[in-house]
């Protein structure tokens, strides 16, 4: 048998139980066809890039498959059919991820801690929205405080060769 990693999205107002229900449902399909699916992961409801089907969020969910293509080829049949999917994805790997995904890896890292964002060491930072930052000497600034002003003299603006005159 081969394996496979498999992707769905669900549409956003479907409840989770419900999408628990439906990634039952085509576990099943597949046991039922020989194979056997040694990892079921939900991500939660995410915002989509683009409006799919007048979609704008999707609950994802990832299965890692150990099924013969008859068995996948049945499952996609009948995502294609259920109106509840909106979008599926499935790729045969030559060996299927132990431990969790890299979604639910980057979720418990760069989750929120007390409205922050922490990078690794638990510094705070945020994007170019968030406006907090920490300069080369570890002083912060941003978040309603301005940054350090320039020496007279100095030009912040650089030259095309990326110094500053």
């Amino acid at each position: 048998m081969a394996y496979y990693e498999s992707v769905f999205i669900a549409r956003q107002d479907v409840s989770s139980a419900q999408v628990d229900g439906l990634a039952d449902g085509f576990a099943k399909i597949i046991q039922e066809q020989g194979g056997k699916v040694t990892k079921k992961e939900y991500w939660g409801l995410r915002n989509l890039a683009f409006r799919v089907k007048k979609n704008r969020k999707g609950h994802y969910v990832l299965f890692n498959l150990d099924a013969p293509a008859a068995a996948v080829k049945e499952m996609e049949r009948n995502m294609r059919i259920n109106e509840d999917i909106i979008r599926f994805l499935t790729v045969r790997v030559e060996a299927l991820e132990e431990g969790p995904s890299a979604v639910m890896q980057s979720k418990g890292r760069e989750g929120r801690e007390g409205g922050r964002f922490r990078d690794d060491e638990g510094r705070r930072f945020r994007d170019d929205e968030g406006r907090r930052f920490r300069d080369d000497e570890g002083r912060r600034f941003g978040g309603g405080r301005r940054p350090p002003r320039a020496e007279a003299g100095d030009n912040p603006v650089p030259t095309p060769e990326g110094d500053a005159q």
